[in-house]
């Protein structure tokens, strides 16, 4: 990390706890004022990108979460532009070779990828 501090940890943002935490850091997002720069969508992609599995309920906690809001709060429209915004997402990085859950499976069969 660089000169930030403890302040700036990832869990001191709402609702994001250690678990996250862990997948926000294994992707390069060591810190609260790094993911706040990077944004939700560019952040995910990044975690998409270092292995976590895609998932739509992490992907609207990170953007409730920079917006300070309860992790559940996203609901009708906002849930559904979001949803288009993930699938989106979801589509880009597998068009650009980047499925974590193929390359799960391909590791555990002993033919990985990325080698």
């Amino acid at each position: 990390m660089t000169d930030e501090t403890a302040d700036d940890a990832l869990t001191t943002i709402r609702n994001i706890g250690p678990a996250l935490a862990e997948a926000l850091t294994l992707a390069g997002i060591e810190n609260a004022p790094a993911l706040r720069r990077l944004g939700a969508h560019e952040a995910y992609r990044r975690m998409l990108q270092t292995g976590t599995r895609a998932h739509f309920i992490t992907y609207y906690v990170l953007e409730m979460s920079l917006q300070g809001r309860p992790w559940n709060d996203c609901k009708g429209a906002e849930k559904d532009a979001l949803r288009a915004k993930f699938d989106a997402l979801k589509a880009e990085e597998a068009a650009a070779g980047n499925d974590p859950e193929l390359e799960q499976f391909l590791n555990r069969i002993g033919t990985g990828m990325k080698r």
